[in-house]
């Protein structure tokens, strides 16, 4: 049965566990200097609808270090929907590559596309989620942790796609997750009693083993942000706010960060900031999950 790679919440804790063992094996063989040519003759085609930093070289350089090519798409010259319908698309390319990374406006396209593809596709971000981000994250947390079980992560900031993944993350490997937004800006969905969602960044805070932002105004809504910034005027990580998590704390950012808005200079370059391990392990992440789905 085909597998796709869409949403954190299609698979079982031993999956992600499964997918986190073999990314930790990946970067110490890169590490090591050891060749990992898994994906030798293979191509994946990387379709983007949005800009990206991290997305598009992490699994550019992940597929090249495992044998295998990349090629980049860009989303306005393939005219997904308007020039040609998203099923369409799905099947030329399914004929072409042995999988698709698709970095998506809509979810809803990421999911008709994976209907109709007849290869492996991965969710490179929607408007819903971000699961390669959030594998990442959790192999950062346990590299610094040592452990995912019983964490308490604090995520402060918009309850938009990367909230949801990292809520889906906290139900399936146990961690304690509090939410905090202003009210208006909670996550639409959520299932777990492992997530509790609060407006009061100091009692969110309290004792947090891990604390996270990402930017108040993601791409698209651009419209909005003279008003997200006077309603996430008080939700900012400051070194005030950062010192009531507990004394080991990591800090974590998907990045690119607004310094000065959701975090200040000093809490990102603190030694507590994780956030460029983060942006590393978006590699050997991204590479447990291709040698997953075409290995």
């Amino acid at each position: 049965m085909l597998k796709h790679f869409l949403a954190l919440e299609d698979f079982s804790k031993d999956d992600i566990m499964g997918l986190l063992k073999e990314a930790v094996d990946l970067k110490q063989a890169l590490r090591d200097r050891k060749a990992v040519s898994v994906l030798s003759g293979k191509v994946l085609g990387m379709l983007f609808e949005k800009p990206s930093t991290r997305t598009r070289i992490s699994f550019e350089v992940g597929m090249l270090q495992l044998g295998g090519h990349a090629i980049y798409l860009k989303g306005d010259e393939v005219g997904l929907g308007d020039r040609e319908p998203v099923q369409d698309v799905a099947r030329v390319l399914s004929r072409y590559v042995d999988g698709v990374m698709f970095r998506a406006k809509s979810h809803a396209d990421i999911e008709q596309f994976s209907e109709f593809s007849t290869v492996p596709v991965i969710n490179g971000l929607s408007d819903y989620n971000h699961p390669c981000q959030v594998l990442a994250d959790m192999l950062t947390i346990l590299e610094h942790k040592g452990r995912l079980e019983g964490i308490k992560l604090c995520y402060m900031g918009d309850g938009n796609n990367v909230c949801q993944s990292l809520m889906a993350a906290a139900e399936i490997l146990d961690l304690e997750m509090t939410v905090v937004c202003p009210e208006g800006y909670f996550p639409s969905i959520v299932r777990s009693s492992n997530v509790r969602l609060t407006p009061d960044p100091v009692e969110g805070i309290q004792g947090a083993d891990v604390v996270y932002t990402d930017v108040w105004t993601s791409m698209g809504q651009e419209a909005e942000r003279i008003k997200r910034l006077q309603d996430f005027a008080s939700y900012s990580i400051t070194e005030s706010l950062f010192s009531i998590a507990d004394s080991k704390a990591i800090f974590m950012h998907c990045l690119p960060a607004h310094r000065g808005e959701e975090v200040t200079n000093g809490v990102i370059e603190s030694e507590q900031s994780v956030v460029f391990d983060q942006a590393e392990n978006r590699l050997h992440a991204q590479k447990a999950v291709l040698v997953s789905l075409l290995g």
